[in-house]
């Protein structure tokens, strides 16, 4: 009996100790399971400041970019307006009615092609360009004045310095039958871009012209070097 009871008080000892030895285990696996959520949670609160961190920075980014276009933009306003004022400081004024001598001539090549030859010389103190189409009315003896029109030609750049000459043509066909129904006694010429007219007269040797004033045409100035 006694052995019997040794035995058994044996057995029970083993268990208890069993039974111990599971609690702790247990506990001690809830305690890495408890460390394991808390590092997950951490890991997730560390990981959503970052990816604010991270939309903040690609907003700020793009903030920059921003700022950097703008300053381009202003650099290159600036740009633009050194380049106008240098423009500006070297462009040349047109010439000035008052400061032109102006001359009609006969320049007919031959007896069927009338051309009058008019000069602009530069009597001012500084460069002016006389581009484009002069203005040109001629007068009838009846008193009548006729608009002339531009012949087919693009203008040529033409800067005169003082001294120098620039020069336009009338152009017609000579009427040699003597019935001409034309009878100008002067030609009143606007310089390019100017408003104050010259008066000038009909070079007495040029042809008589066939047709009408309207069959007249002007051609823009270009310089005589």
């Amino acid at each position: 009996m006694r052995s019997n009871t040794t035995v058994l008080g044996n057995r029970r000892r083993t268990l208890r100790f069993a039974a111990a030895a599971l609690t702790v285990a247990a506990g001690l696996s809830l305690t890495a399971c408890g460390n394991g959520d808390s590092g997950n949670d951490a890991s997730a609160k560390d990981s959503s400041p970052a990816s604010s961190s991270s939309s903040s920075s690609s907003s700020e980014g793009g903030s920059t970019a921003g700022d950097a276009k703008a300053g381009s933009g202003e650099d290159t306003t600036a740009e633009a307006a050194e380049n106008g004022a240098t423009k500006t400081s070297t462009k040349v004024t047109f010439c000035k009615t008052e400061d032109l001598a102006i001359d009609a001539v006969d320049a007919a090549p031959d007896e069927t092609e009338g051309r009058i030859d008019i000069t602009m010389i530069n009597r001012g103190s500084t460069t002016c360009s006389a581009t484009g189409f002069a203005g040109v009315d001629i007068k009838d003896a009846d008193h009548t004045t006729s608009p002339i029109e531009r012949g087919p030609a693009q203008p040529r750049v033409t800067t005169l310095k003082p001294g120098d000459a620039a020069v336009f043509n009338l152009a017609y066909t000579i009427d040699t039958t003597g019935n001409s129904l034309a009878s100008p006694t002067d030609i009143l010429v606007t310089p390019p871009n100017e408003t104050h007219t010259v008066t000038l007269d009909w070079p007495a040797a040029a042809g008589d012209i066939k047709g009408a004033y309207t069959d007249v045409q002007v051609y823009p100035t270009h310089t005589t070097k």
